[in-house]
């Protein structure tokens, strides 16, 4: 596990080191408080718990395609809402790439080294199995094979 000295704002490895997880807790606060910023005035809170219901409709029942995304729309046009990014400074930005390197040096330690994992003594049919049909190598899927 990576512990950073900012979690608010981090890289962690997943729960099954297969995956990374970015935290920016931020975007999450500014949307809230975007979301409400005009609560005072009646007619704009009625249209955006309008635009919230119709949100909840689409996502408590069957979606058609694109409709959750114009729901969504919906919503951050009523309540005025920016875009979902945050200003992230040098020294940040040089911690979540030391973070971001460690989660990657994690979550992919299986991708690299393939066969030579398989070092217990059970495995040994495997490992001769991979040894007389190698794994085909990365291949450029843009040219037609």
């Amino acid at each position: 596990m990576i512990h950073s000295n900012k979690p608010e704002l981090s890289f962690e490895v997943g729960g099954n080191h297969l995956h990374g997880v970015l935290r920016a807790d931020v975007i999450r606060n500014d949307t809230l408080v975007q979301l409400v910023q005009h609560w005072g005035n009646p007619d704009d809170r009625d249209k955006v718990i309008d635009a919230l219901d119709a949100l909840a409709a689409v996502v408590t029942g069957v979606a058609r395609e694109g409709e959750l995304d114009a729901a969504v729309e919906e919503v951050e046009d009523v309540a005025s809402m920016d875009s979902a990014h945050t200003e992230v400074g040098s020294h940040d930005m040089r911690r979540l790439l030391a973070e971001a390197t460690e989660v990657e040096r994690v979550t992919s330690r299986f991708l690299t080294r393939g066969a030579s994992l398989i070092k217990h003594p059970t495995h040994k049919a495997t490992r001769e199995h991979l040894a007389a049909n190698p794994l085909p190598e990365q291949q450029d899927r843009r040219r037609s094979a």
